[in-house]
Parts: structure tokens; sequence; C-alpha cells
């Protein structure tokens, strides 16, 4: 894919979506962090009922902390994988009050220190709570970068670090909450809507002449 059909690519996603934003809900950094802590292996909509019993009992590391693994446990058990969410939640609680004054940081070796936080973590922390041009790389932006061609790669990191060198610099800052949500709602896993698809014309999708060919 060359550079021009991938500016037009995302001037078109921006035109259709000008503020894109995470579908998490939070009202800061330390819940951003949590929210995406449990996140792993979750849909958002879970994560969102959770923290919406969750944080007006506690939402800051001191107050989660104070719960303690079984206190937290209840508000997040529909949760996927919630025993080990609870435990990496409180050890990342402790770790932000001692270490850091109960702030996230801003850095990613700080936030990669943190149990729970991955790469991809961290790059959401950073994009979202901090405003920097990272790429949070998840299944949705993996497979629509290799099925689109648009930063084709074998692994999670090799299509991140295309993605990084060849995204626009001027859509970088929002390209990942982009790429999600129209991974999520469009070019989907299975039956992509490429009907509905406002880069159908720039996708070098092998499957989407038959797909816009059906009835």
């Amino acid at each position: 894919m060359n550079a021009a059909k991938r500016r037009e690519i995302f001037r078109r996603l921006q035109a259709a979506n000008p503020a894109p934003a995470t579908e998490l809900e939070f009202a800061s950094p330390f819940e951003l962090l949590v929210a995406v802590i449990l996140s792993a292996q979750a849909t958002d909509v879970s994560v969102n009922k959770a923290t919406r019993r969750l944080y007006p009992a506690a939402n800051t590391p001191a107050a989660i902390l104070a719960l303690g693994e079984e206190g937290l446990k209840p508000y997040i058990r529909h949760i996927g994988l919630f025993n080990s969410k609870a435990k990496n939640v409180i050890a990342t609680c402790a770790l932000l009050i001692e270490r850091h004054g109960s702030q996230v940081p801003a850095e990613r070796k700080a936030l990669e220190a943190l149990p729970g936080v991955g790469r991809k973590t961290a790059n959401v922390i950073l994009n979202t709570a901090f405003g920097e041009p990272t790429m949070a790389v998840d299944t949705h932006i993996f497979r629509l970068a290799n099925r689109i061609r648009l930063a084709p790669g074998k692994t999670v990191r090799a299509v991140e670090d295309k993605l990084l060198k060849t995204t626009p610099p001027e859509y970088l800052r929002d390209a990942h909450h982009w790429l999600i949500l129209h991974g999520r709602y469009v070019c989907t896993a299975r039956n992509p809507k490429c009907r509905e698809c406002v880069i159908s014309d720039l996708c070098e999708y092998p499957g989407r002449k038959k797909i816009l060919q059906q009835p």
C-alpha cells in the first residue's frame, strides 16, 4: 500500500469520526488504568458494567487497596480472569502509592513495571491519558492492518512498528482509536461490512470484491 492511499484512509476515517475515543468509561488516568487492566480478554461493555459499580465506591489507589483482593472481586466477578486481575489491580495500587505518589506515571518503563500492564496497556495509557502518539495494537487492529494491507506483519509488535512508521504524523495520535473502532464495527472478523465501509475502494483485501458482489 502506498503513502497516498494510507493518507486518504486516515483522512476518511477522521472525516467520519472527528473525535474518536476509547469506549472504556473513565474520569481520571487511574480509572483508565484499572479499566484497561480489567479489559484484557474482556469486552469494554463488561468492564464498564464493573467500573460503574466499583468507581462510586473506590476510585483511587488507596481506596481500592483498602478493599483488598477479596473486597474487589465482587465488583469484577463477571469479567474473565477476575482472580488474577484482582491480584494485579491491588498490587498496582500498592506500587502507585509506594513509588509514584498515587499518580499514574507518564513513562513507558514505569507503566510496564506495574502488575498487569504490558506494552499494549502502556500504549493505551500513554495515548489516551497523556496524548502520546502511540499505537495500541489489539486483535482488531492486527486483523485489519493485515487484511487491508495497511501495515502487514506477523506479530503485534511488527504491526505496531509499521503503523508508527507509515501513519501520517497529523493522524497518529487518533489513529489507533479509528482503527480499533473500524475493526470492531465494520471490518469485523466474520462477515466484514464492506458495503458500509468508507474506505472500501482503498482496501486491498482480496475477498472484498466477492463480498461486494453478493446480492
